[in-house]
């Protein structure tokens, strides 16, 4: 345990090492998706496994207990990102990297399960509403309050949490796994051994890298449909699945997006199975003159129950602060989930709430800021 907890520490600090600095103590999290919808519901979960789907997903949670956010997740998580406040006075601010495109289910399935239609997140929204309205009505309301409030900042993750190529092709040969889900309008539990290199969730995964110029049109769209949804234009973006090909920067760059999130050591397909490997840092710029930022602090206080996440965030926050870094957290919309199971929410929200009680203790003279507000900061410098 003692050198467990040593090899985290020294990993905190390494991690720390390069990048961009600052004496002040700033405070970002960057969530991930957002607006996305995987499981259904409970009910959907439990005929999916009864129909013999198994959870995949290395981290279980996701297969478990990710849906699409409810009126209780926004509610309860606006209770707890209020309960703090920073130097400044400002609330604790999260920024979800977000999709505003969905499967369109009942279209897909008048299609006979044959092709592929997506809808907007409201319309998701809307049906949800009319679905499941002890769950859902109300929620989009809240979505734009949040916005407006300052609570939530979302940014880009994509058109949706798809990889269409992958799904098509899946739809042609009838997969079983994923006409089952479908009809139980989720989209999780699929495995996807057809290449080594693409998830069905990663959207921007390939196995020939001139697949890459097929992703212009999608973040094109996707973008301008971002806009449309959650009523201005995206300038930060991280991929679903974390994984891109630098080649789609350009086009991203031309639409706006002026920041990029990325992981410190990132291993970018080529194409059929090579890779190359790329360092990274906060304050890094590309060809483009984008941004990059680095995420060196993660929190996923549901994903693994025998961690401690709050003392092991708390521990990253403090190398990053020792190193002066901004802390930018790392999680996932999952922690934060309660339609399929109000405990998975409820031990989510109960440790971001003792973490940010812990780190306006700790640390007075922290800043809450949205991801894009520090990309513009480091970009003024």
């Amino acid at each position: 345990m003692f050198l467990s907890k040593m090899k985290n520490k020294v990993a905190c600090n390494v991690k720390n090492l390069v990048g961009w600095r600052t004496r002040r103590k700033i405070v970002v999290f960057s969530v991930d998706d957002y607006g996305n919808v995987r499981l259904d519901s409970r009910q959907a979960r439990e005929r999916m496994e009864q129909e013999g789907l198994q959870v995949l997903s290395p981290f279980k949670g996701f297969d478990l207990y990710d849906s699409l956010e409810n009126r209780g997740d926004l509610e309860m998580l606006y209770e707890v990102l209020t309960s703090v406040k920073d130097k400044n006075g400002n609330h604790a601010i999260f920024t979800p990297f977000a999709v505003p495109c969905n499967i369109n289910f009942e279209k897909v399935r008048e299609t006979g399960y044959k092709e592929y239609h997506s809808e907007m997140l409201p319309e998701t929204y809307s049906k949800l509403s009319a679905q499941q309205p002890e769950a859902y009505k109300g929620a989009w309301r809240l979505w734009k309050e949040g916005i407006r409030k300052g609570l939530l900042q979302p940014q880009f993750h994509g058109r949706e949490h798809l990889n269409l190529k992958l799904f098509n092709e899946k739809l042609q040969k009838r997969d079983e796994k994923l006409l089952t889900a479908l009809k139980n309008r989720s989209c999780a539990r699929i495995s996807s051994e057809e290449y080594e290199t693409v998830s069905i969730l990663a959207a921007f995964d390939f196995w020939d890298v001139n697949e890459n110029n097929q992703f212009r049109e999608i973040i094109v769209d996707g973008l301008d449909a971002f806009e449309r949804v959650f009523g201005y234009r995206a300038t930060h973006f991280n991929p679903p699945g974390g994984r891109e090909h630098s080649s789609i920067h350009k086009v991203l760059k031309k639409n706006d997006v002026h920041f990029i999130d990325t992981p410190m050591i990132k291993r970018e397909h080529q194409g059929k199975g090579t890779y190359r490997t790329k360092f990274n840092y906060t304050g890094k710029k590309n060809k483009h003159g984008q941004l990059f930022l680095v995420r060196n602090v993660v929190f996923e206080p549901t994903q693994n129950r025998g961690v401690d996440w709050v003392d092991h965030a708390l521990m990253q926050i403090e190398a990053a602060f020792r190193w002066h870094r901004p802390a930018i957290i790392s999680s996932h919309r999952v922690n934060f989930c309660g339609h399929i199971d109000e405990k998975n929410r409820k031990i989510g929200l109960e440790a971001l709430q003792t973490l940010l009680a812990g780190i306006t203790a700790r640390w007075p003279e922290a800043e809450f800021m949205a991801a894009d507000e520090l990309g513009k900061l480091i970009a003024s410098k």
